[in-house]
């Protein structure tokens, strides 16, 4: 085989094995990435639960102050 083969197939080996590494490195970066999204979605659930919205508790607040309203109107 002519040298220039040998040096195109040095140069082709060497483009393919750079760009794989990289690649490598896009794969662990972005596994890292996924991990810290796992955690920061859990963390955005609790405070969603945390700030939920008033009218799902008003039902048992009224229920709890039904014996003042009732003491209050027999005055």
């Amino acid at each position: 085989m002519p040298f220039v083969a040998w040096v195109t197939l040095i140069l082709a080996f060497l483009i393919i094995f750079f760009a794989a590494v990289g690649l490598f490195r896009v794969v662990l970066h972005l596994k890292s990435v996924d991990s810290t999204l796992e955690a920061l979605t859990g963390g955005v659930g609790v405070i969603a639960d945390k700030t939920s919205t008033v009218p799902s508790v008003v039902d048992s607040v009224n229920a709890n102050l039904k014996p003042v309203r009732d003491f209050a109107e027999g005055i």
